[in-house]
């Protein structure tokens, strides 16, 4: 057994996560792609069968209160709260990423005010970002402009009114400086919206110690609802009752069985509903986020830095030299939950790797993504993927 395996059995020995990795259903595949769904909670199934057979097969309508449909996006909400920081009463589930990002980035525009035309757009955003952002900005009467975000300090002017920025680079794996950023957004005046895709149930984010205005993210990755899971919308407090949806549904009406012809929004952050619910997948979310109860995301934070610490040593040990070249940070403060390695032939490598028992994904054209989920990904996991992986381009 080499050293590196030595040490991994350690690791793991000490590790006061490894027992989560009971809670979810794997196998002997080492499983890095998390960062793109996430593996299944043991006990949704069994708890999605409830929903199916008792709760819409026996009680069907009357479950809308007897089983608390009706209240579902804003209790899911309250239990996301805290894995990306944030009081009760401010963030609600539903609806996509890309719908929820629309909605947010046309109210920053709305919030900031007459005399503010322009719309930052992080120019290494995932691409349906981008899209959604030039659709609001055609609908608000704005121009746009992509600026990196080390850039953004210098694009912020009296005309901007709202910056969509990403917390982790989905293909490089790099943390933008979440606080620093969005202080500056706000000094200039304009609205801050994060997409936390990438971050949310991966690393500490802090978003009313850092007094973010709105934010976005998905479920299925790192907090594992499943495939299509709903998405969430956070509105911080002290801007709900400014929060002008562009899509004003009768879920987010004050009345909504008053059945009313003119829109009259609810309080809080029930404004950012809009249709019915997607109850089965959103019930299946909040089942899933039960493996959080009792876990500090510090430590989840903790163990991340140190499992992706611990692979590109593996990488550095194993891989012929040359082959790859990591870009995602080696800064601890500049690096998600995920490490991405640059290699001229990612695809074709990232199917032998699949084909060996390790699963992570490539974007093209030439990079490697490994996403660490430290819920259930070990050490031996780590070094065993660094280990195959030189192996493979050896090969």
């Amino acid at each position: 057994m080499s050293e590196l395996a030595l040490r991994a059995q350690k690791l793991d020995g000490a590790d006061q996560l490894a027992p989560l990795r009971s809670r979810f259903v794997l196998d002997d595949v080492v499983y890095l792609d998390g960062n793109s769904l996430g593996a299944l909670p043991a006990h949704v199934p069994d708890r999605l069968a409830d929903v199916v057979r008792r709760q819409w097969g026996e009680l069907r309508i009357r479950s809308w209160e007897e089983s608390g449909w009706w209240t579902a996006p804003e209790r899911i909400g309250d239990r996301i709260a805290p894995l990306v920081g944030a009081a009760p009463g401010q963030i609600v589930v539903g609806d996509s990423t890309s719908v929820n990002v629309f909605k947010a980035l046309v109210a920053a525009v709305r919030i900031a005010g007459a005399g503010r035309d322009e719309i930052l757009v992080d120019a290494t955003t995932f691409p349906t970002d981008g899209y959604i952002a030039e659709s609001a900005a055609r609908m608000t009467g704005c121009s746009l402009r992509a600026v990196v975000p080390g850039e953004v300090g210098a694009a912020l002017s009296g005309r901007t009114a709202a910056v969509l920025l990403n917390h982790v680079d989905y293909r490089t794996g790099r943390l933008h400086d979440l606080p620093a950023l969005t202080a500056a957004v706000r000094e200039a005046g304009a609205v801050a919206v994060w997409d936390l895709c990438h971050s949310a149930g991966a690393l500490p984010v802090g978003l009313d110690e850092h007094g973010v205005g709105l934010a976005v993210g998905c479920t299925y990755k790192y907090l594992n609802g499943g495939p299509g899971s709903p998405a969430y919308l956070y509105v911080r407090r002290d801007l709900q009752d400014r929060f002008d949806s562009p899509l004003p549904g009768w879920n987010s009406h004050v009345e909504p069985f008053g059945m009313r012809g003119a829109y009259e929004p609810a309080p809080g952050a029930v404004r950012g509903r809009v249709g019915t619910p997607d109850i089965l997948s959103m019930l299946a979310l909040e089942a899933a986020l039960e493996v959080w109860d009792g876990v500090p995301i510090e430590a989840v934070r903790e163990k991340s830095l140190a499992l992706t610490d611990f692979f590109l040593e593996c990488v550095g040990e194993y891989v012929p030299s040359g082959r790859v070249e990591p870009v995602t940070p080696l800064a601890h403060a500049e690096r998600g939950s995920q490490v991405a390695l640059r290699c001229a032939d990612a695809g074709d490598v990232m199917k032998r790797l699949i084909e060996r028992g390790v699963v992570g994904d490539h974007r093209a054209p030439d990079i490697l993504r490994f996403g660490f989920t430290p819920l259930y990904v070990g050490f031996a996991d780590v070094e065993r993927a660094g280990r195959v992986l030189g192996e493979v381009l050896g090969a």
